[in-house]
């Protein structure tokens, strides 16, 4: 048996499902510690809607705080259609805390199991057997980068460097490791800039770093149909924010829900 430990969690709620989804989770993991012998401190905080409604902020100083000090986060979700328009959204918390606890990478992992590939709209022959996990560059990107508005247009900055890239692809290496030994790594790398710096920083820190493992360059929009067409020809998929954002989403009908895909940052 694994040594004891007491592990301190906040607990976000955030808005819409999250209350909900939140308490099953913390009775879930309450029962693992009765298991291993571990013990889980819950303490909750506001994010999101529910922390604009309450404070006017959407990531108030106490919960960043709390936050940075835990030793690992439950969020529940973040979004409400009140705030569609508004100059504060409750999606500023959540990008902001992922920034300021430097989560740079978001793993969505994905198993059809025999018994639960019915629930998926797609032929029992192309999902049942899917393992595959997306490694999500968090941090980086459109998301990111500056925005400017006026009357008759608008802009939104893609920016990566060197470094933001190295990291998230060592992390996706080093899980192909211990997986099936193959990454795929999605771009745009035909039109965008960033695409290309992003598919050269790749092509090397495997050539330099992890030789054994197969990788392969594929394009973001032939990505979408053949993660729907032959998804367990994949192992670990990694991707740039808005891609991976966009994809992880596309394979959760893969197994029936978007609310049976695990995310973590």
């Amino acid at each position: 048996m694994s040594e004891k430990r007491t592990f301190n969690i906040v607990v976000l709620p955030g808005d819409g499902v999250g209350p909900e989804v939140t308490k099953a989770a913390q009775r879930v993991l309450t029962c693992i510690g009765d298991i291993y012998g571990h013990r889980f401190d819950f303490t909750e905080h506001l994010i999101g809607g529910a922390a604009i409604d309450a404070t006017g902020s959407p990531l108030p100083d106490d919960t960043r705080n709390a936050c940075v000090a835990a030793d690992a986060v439950l969020l529940g979700a973040v979004g409400d259609p009140k705030y569609d328009g508004k100059p504060v959204r409750p999606e500023q918390g959540l990008l902001t805390i992922r920034k300021e606890m430097g989560l740079f990478a978001n793993l969505r992992p994905l198993q059809v199991s025999p018994a639960l590939a019915h629930r998926s709209p797609l032929k029992r022959e192309i999902v049942e057997g899917v393992d595959l996990l997306v490694f999500r560059e968090l941090t980086g990107g459109v998301y990111f980068g500056e925005r400017t508005r006026t009357d008759t247009s608008a802009s939104d900055l893609c920016t990566y460097t060197v470094a933001e890239i190295e990291r998230v692809t060592r992390a996706a290496f080093k899980a192909a490791e211990q997986r099936r030994g193959k990454v795929t790594s999605v771009d745009k790398a035909n039109v965008m800039e960033t695409s290309r710096l992003w598919r050269e920083t790749v092509t090397r820190i495997h050539a330099e770093e992890f030789p054994d493992i197969t990788l392969e360059h594929a394009l973001v929009d032939s990505m979408a149909m053949h993660l729907i067409q032959r998804p367990r020809d994949y192992d670990v998929i990694l991707t740039e924010n808005m891609f991976g954002d966009i994809l992880s989403d596309e394979i959760s009908v893969l197994g029936g829900s978007i609310g049976l895909l695990p995310s973590a940052s």
